[in-house]
């Protein structure tokens, strides 16, 4: 995981936190809920491109690809 991600990572649960503490202390707030829903889905959507990313740094390039052609 790359550093934006793990702290895109930190800055949802923390988030989460202070939504959970604010439904608690003055009542829920759909608009809230739904935003923290959106950052989450969002954070999920940048792990996942984060991972994907690596794979294919590791694989290297494909099998036919340019090169010199084999007599």
């Amino acid at each position: 995981m790359s550093g934006s991600t793990k702290a895109m990572t930190i800055v949802t649960c923390a988030v989460l936190v202070l939504i959970s503490a604010y439904t608690v202390a003055l009542g829920s707030s759909g608009w809230l809920w739904f935003g923290w829903i959106v950052l989450m889905v969002a954070t999920i959507g940048m792990a996942a491109a984060d991972s994907t990313e690596s794979v294919t740094a590791r694989r290297g390039p494909r099998a036919g690809g340019t090169g010199p052609t084999p007599r």
